[in-house]
This record gives structure tokens, C-alpha cells and sequence, in this order.
């Protein structure tokens, strides 16, 4: 008997930016009723994978087929058409408004629309999939993981069959990241087929029933999730065998505070409370984690400490100094090295290399009032070499992967040997290999004795990494924990607001 047809299969896809190519005859077929993972490095090609089945980018050679039949989607609007939806990282939805009306947005051509009715069928379509929402509620009063219902409900209130999630937990708290996994099984049950891009290994083998991996453009393999393990899985992503690091015990050896906060309060952009007297400490030889679902003050905190944001109360000591409303060059000044948030912020995009690499200190490289492009460059030989940089000196660092741009960051900061570090999300948006060579980097800093605050949205390399952890809600400490005695659950209620 003939197999069922695919939901959605592609063959032969290849893409091409200029001399780039994204996506080499890369085959991938996707059944009724599965969930299936896509992964790769950075780079790997899964994005665009992805945006030429949405319609966003069309293919130079391949063809796509849904349920069978060929299909020339050249829009999202054909994809919409084909039954397919997509769910970015960043929510594609207006504040302002009800959910009801992000819902509709776009999908009818009448100038009258009955409200009521169009509520009563979005409860509908809520109560149907499983997923709850209030459709009267106004999305700028929704919690991050309700936006993301709403999306998944947008896609499927226009008949999805096929749903795409771009690393779906990445902004949501352990508990939300359960909710949407539940939704996900019922969805599976009902027939709907999703593919489920992540980074996270322990998510894809809880999740998916397949898994379907890209390395340099190209198909690395298709496996059942139930015969493979994360080791294999990051072998065939990363072409070698071992991942992840191990955090020695330095008890002990923890000492002194380097960087004290006494009730540090801040204005967010748009003039508001972001931070609430903030206080902690951070000791010699120890990481202490951070942890937080995104917009809770993480990046005001970090732009207070890193001397870009001023705080309107509190005082903030690094090495007995005094740096509260300090600059970045007064901060550096006192042994804290920054590593902001936005890698893309930390560097000059058209600047090389080598001059993004001597920065923060060009006046060591410079020589009769002239700088000395030749130390400049020196300078950077070690660095690249040091640091595994796949770069040379002299390109633009725009044209570095994110990995890469983040490990010139890295070796900037970490050259100098700083006692204190402050680095807020440093792999975000990174592939496996990546962000364990980040994560090692940090933990040789804490074996050399620096005070580290690291800030992530990231629980499992909170986890990993910490060894006291403080959680953060709208701009107020929950709680500091030993990470010994931090677990998932707990984490996950204290980033909700819920004391435990």
C-alpha cells in the first residue's frame, strides 16, 4: 500500500546568498500528526531552511510538496494559503490591542467587523486546541508566555496543518515552557505536525518524536528521537563526541566581596521602574547566577553596572571602590570587565578585527601620538590564536558569526585578567560548540579567582554554571540560593513572582 502522503516535504532545496551557500540539496519531510526537531549550529542553515518553506525566501533549486501536492509558496501569504504557519522568537503582534483583533489582523477584507462574534470565535478556537486565552484581554497585559498562545492560536485559527516554532522556550519560564509542551502534545493528537527548532537537547528528546539535523548547509541525518541521546545528537551537529563542561569545586577558595550592590533602584527606557532596590554581593572565585524571564530588569541591571544607564538610588562597590553612576572607563578602571547583552552593541561593525579587539584601550597601542597599527595587529594574532577566533585581523568584524564576533568580545575582556566580571547573556543565540566554549572560558575565570555575575534567561546554564543563584522579578530579588539547593520547580516559581 502507498505510504500517507507527507504534511510537508522538501526536495533537493538549495539556496544561495552570492558566494554563500545556505542550503546544499537538503532534504527533509515531515509527517502527519509529529513533532520534529530541527537543529544545527549557527550557520547550519536551518533558518533559512525554514523561511523558504514560510515563503520568506524562495529557493534557487528544490521543490516543495504539501500533502502530497507541489507547492510554489513565494510569500507567507501562499504558506498561510498551504496551511502552513510559522512562530518566531519575536512575536509579530500589537500591544495596544485585544487578543481577539491580533488574531483577525489581516485575515479579513471587511471594513465591519462584529466583535462580539469575532470574541465567541476565538474562545472557540481557544477551547477547541486547548490552548487558554482570554480573547477581550489586551496583549500589552500578557505575560510573555500568553503572547506566545496567542501566536500559536493566530496560526492555527487560519487553518495551520503545519506549524513552525523558532526556539519557542527561549523567553519562557520552566513552567511556561511545560504548559507549551502539553499544548504541543494535544496538538500532535489532533493531527496538527510541528517543527520544533531549539537549541536545548533535553527539550528535543522531550518533545519531538523525530529529529532532523543540518551541518554546513547540509543534511546531516534524520533519527527517531527514541533511539538517539543528546551525546549523539551534538555529534551530529558538532561532528565530535563530547559536549557540555564540568564545574570543579573551588570551595574554599571563594573569598573576599568583590562586588557589592546596596538597594540599587533604576528608570527603564520609557521612564518607568525597572529596579527595586537591589542588593547582593558577589565573592572572589564564585558565579552567582542571575535568573529571570526576560523584561524583569536584567538588562537595566546590566547596563547599571556596566556604566550605561544611571541608577536613582543605592550604591554599587566593586574591589572596596565606590562606582555607583560611574562611566565604563571609570568601571574598567576599578578590574570589572563588561560583556553587554547585545554582541552586536559591544563592537564598531565596519572597524576590523583587530581594532575592535583594542578598543576599550587603544591608548596602550598608540606611539607618537600615532597609533601602531603594527602592535595593533599583533595584538590581535595572539588573540585569534588564543582564543580559537575563526577570523583574521584585518576583516570587518560584521562579517563574523555570532559565535565568533562573541569570542572577540570574550578575548578583549578576558585578556585583562578583570576581578570582577559582569556578563549578561553571553550564549544567547549560540550553537552548541559555542556556548560551551563560553561556558569553559567562565569557569577558568572562576578558577582564577574572579567575582562573576552572570545574567541569563538561560536556566540550564544558570544551572550549570552558578554556584549561588538569585532570581529576579519585576525588578526585585525573590530570593539567593545556594545553587545546591536550586532545582527547576523552585526556580521556576520564584521567576513567576511566587515566594518559596
Amino acid at each position: 500500500m502507498p505510504h500517507e502522503p507527507y504534511a510537508v516535504e522538501m526536495r533537493g532545496i538549495t539556496k544561495r546568498f552570492g558566494t554563500i551557500t545556505a542550503n546544499r540539496a537538503v532534504d527533509f519531510a515531515l509527517r502527519k500528526g509529529e513533532v520534529q526537531a530541527l537543529l544545527g549550529e549557527n550557520g547550519a542553515g536551518k533558518t533559512t531552511l525554514m523561511r523558504i518553506l514560510y515563503g520568506l525566501y524562495h529557493a534557487d533549486e528544490g521543490d516543495i510538496f504539501v500533502d502530497g501536492q507541489m507547492a510554489d509558496i513565494r510569500s507567507p501569504r501562499h504558506a498561510i494559503a498551504h496551511g502552513v504557519g510559522m512562530v518566531t522568537q519575536h512575536f509579530a503582534l500589537v500591544p495596544p490591542i485585544t487578543v481577539t483583533e491580533n488574531i483577525i489582523l489581516g485575515y479579513t477584507d471587511r471594513f465591519n467587523i462584529d466583535l462580539d462574534a469575532a470574541h465567541n470565535k476565538v474562545a472557540e478556537a481557544s477551547r477547541r486546541f486547548g490552548i487558554a486565552i482570554e480573547p477581550r484581554a489586551l496583549v500589552k497585559n500578557l505575560s510573555v508566555g500568553e503572547r506566545q498562545r496567542v501566536e500559536i492560536i493566530k496560526a492555527l485559527y487560519r487553518d495551520a496543518k503545519v506549524l513552525i516554532l523558532d526556539e519557542p522556550t527561549a523567553v519562557l519560564a520552566p513552567q511556561e515552557a511545560d504548559e507549551l509542551f502539553e499544548s504541543l502534545k494535544r496538538l500532535r493528537d489532533s493531527g496538527l505536525s510541528v517543527i520544533f527548532i531549539s537549541h536545548k537537547l533535553h527539550e528535543v528528546m522531550a518533545i519531538t518524536d523525530r529529529v532532523t539535523v543540518l551541518r554546513s548547509g547540509e543534511l546531516a541525518g534524520t533519527v527517531n528521537t527514541a533511539e538517539t541521546n543528546q551525546a549523539d545528537l551534538a555529534k551530529m551537529m558538532v561532528g565530535r563526541e563530547t559536549f557540555g563542561v564540568t564545574k570543579s569545586d573551588v570551595n574554599g577558595r571563594q573569598g573576599d566581596i568583590a562586588l557589592r550592590l546596596e538597594k540599587i533602584s533604576a528608570l527603564d527606557s520609557k521612564e518607568l521602574v525597572a529596579l527595586k532596590e537591589i542588593s547582593f554581593e558577589v565573592r572572589t572565585g564564585e558565579i552567582l547566577g542571575l535568573a529571570g524571564v526576560s523584561g524583569n530588569g536584567q538588562s537595566e541591571l546590566a547596563q547599571v553596572l556596566e556604566g550605561t544607564r544611571p541608577s536613582t538610588g543605592g550604591r554599587v562597590s566593586a574591589n572596596g571602590r565606590e562606582i555607583t553612576n560611574a562611566g565604563p572607563e571609570q568601571i574598567m578602571a576599578t578590574g570589572v570587565g563588561r560583556i553587554p547583552e547585545d554582541r552586536h552593541e559591544s563592537v564598531v561593525a565596519e572597524m576590523t578585527v583587530a581594532q575592535n579587539m583594542a578598543l576599550e584601550h587603544l591608548h596602550e597601542f598608540v606611539r607618537r601620538g600615532m597609533l601602531d597599527k603594527k602592535r595593533i595587529r599583533a595584538h590581535a594574532e595572539t588573540l585569534i590564536e588564543a582564543y580559537q577566533i575563526k577570523a583574521r585581523p584585518n576583516d570587518r568584524i560584521r562579517t563574523l558569526s555570532g559565535g565568533n564576533m562573541q569570542k572577540v568580545i570574550l578575548a578583549r575582556v578576558l585578556e585583562r585578567n578583570p576581578s570582577v566580571i559582569i556578563v549578561a547573556q553571553p550564549t544567547r543565540g549560540l550553537d552548541v560548540g559555542a556556548t560551551e566554549y563560553v561556558r569553559q572560558k567562565l569557569l577558568e575565570q572562576r578558577q582564577r579567582g574572579a567575582a562573576i555575575l552572570l545574567i541569563s534567561e538561560d536556566l540550564d546554564e544558570i544551572l550549570e554554571l552558578s554556584d549561588r543563584i538569585a532570581v529576579i522579578y519585576e525588578g526585585e530579588i525573590m530570593n539567593v540560593l545556594p545553587a545546591a539547593e536550586a532545582d527547576i520547580e523552585r526556580l521556576g516559581l520564584l521567576m513567576c513572582g511566587v515566594s518559596v
